[in-house]
This record gives structure tokens, C-alpha cells and sequence, in this order.
């Protein structure tokens, strides 16, 4: 099999740049087999043609006329940030509820509970 390389927008075999005759060849007997009826293997058979290099060809011509290549650019982006956690509910013995946001300072809300256990209910 062929390995194919890309290099500065030109399709490289081993190195060497692409024979433009080579390609409009494999052309002609992609459209000559097209019209022949022939099978894949009957065609090669006839004129002399290896099957696998007829499917690496018909692959690689596919990929040149669709426009795509084998490799695909890739952006790497941050994560979008995430949505603030919800708030903590907290409801006392008394039936207050009480709505805490995340960050809190815990000193200040035990001293919050503590009041409003003491109080009495509105």
C-alpha cells in the first residue's frame, strides 16, 4: 500500500511530488472499468492493474474530488464556564428556611442558626 503524506497542500507518495499524469491515467481507467461492467478483479486482470492499487487509487481520487483530506483541523477551546452551584436550604426545627449561597463563611452562619433557634417564631 502507498503511504501518503501532505505537504504544503500537495499529496506526496514516498516523497516524491504528485505525477499529474499518473492521476489522470488511474482517471481514465476508473472511467473505462465504470463502463465495462466488468468486476473489479476482471478489469485489473485485463489490464494488468493490482487490486489493491486500484482501491488505494480509487480511494485517494474520491478524497482529492470530494474536497476532503485525511486530516481534519482540530480547535482546542476552554470548558464554558459552569453555572453557579444553587443555594444550600436549610430549614430549622422552628419551620424557618433559611437559603445559603455557596462561599458562605461557616462561623458567621453557625452564629445565624444559633440566633434564630433562640428566637422565637414570627
Amino acid at each position: 500500500m502507498i503511504e501518503y503524506l501532505r505537504k504544503e497542500g500537495t499529496i506526496m507518495a514516498h516523497g516524491r511530488p504528485r505525477d499529474r499524469r499518473k492521476e489522470q491515467q488511474w482517471r481514465q481507467w476508473f472511467r473505462q472499468w465504470q463502463t465495462s461492467g466488468l468486476s473489479v478483479r476482471d478489469f485489473c486482470a485485463r489490464h494488468g492493474l493490482s487490486q489493491p492499487t486500484f482501491y488505494a487509487w480509487r480511494r485517494l481520487l474520491r478524497q482529492r474530488d470530494a474536497g476532503t483530506t485525511p486530516f481534519v483541523a482540530v480547535q482546542v477551546v476552554q470548558d464554558p464556564p459552569s453555572l453557579p452551584a444553587p443555594p444550600l436550604e436549610v430549614v430549622l426545627a422552628s419551620g424557618r428556611c433559611l437559603r445559603v449561597t455557596p462561599g458562605f463563611d461557616p462561623h458567621t452562619l453557625r452564629q445565624l442558626l444559633a440566633v434564630l433557634e433562640e428566637a422565637p417564631p414570627c
